[in-house]
């Protein structure tokens, strides 16, 4: 299940445990408020995340987008390195803030 927390200027989305074709929407839906609410410094909390398929992926892209457009920052926190090896094979290191889980 999907969390939004307000820390300060910041928006933390918490993911679920797997973003996949079955919960995408319902992911893409739940963060939309985050969007709209100006959520131009957001967070993507990954922790409790094992699996995410490409239509988690192109969420995260457009999310990416959007925060961009808006001139704010987006980045994906406490990924796994499983995650992390998807991230990274797909190319989002390369454009957006991945940081890996600390032991």
């Amino acid at each position: 299940m999907t969390q939004i927390i307000k820390e300060g200027g910041k928006t933390i989305i918490k993911t679920g445990s797997r973003i996949d074709t079955m919960n995408a929407n319902q992911f893409e839906q739940d963060i939309q408020p985050a969007l709209r609410d100006g959520g131009v410094d957001l967070e993507m909390d990954c922790s409790e995340l094992t699996y995410m398929a490409s239509s988690g992926l192109r969420i995260i892209q457009k999310t990416m987008r959007t925060v961009t457009q808006l001139k704010g920052q987006f980045k994906i926190t406490n990924v796994s390195p499983e995650i992390y090896k998807i991230l990274a094979m797909t190319g989002f290191t390369k454009f957006m803030k991945v940081e890996q889980k600390k032991d």
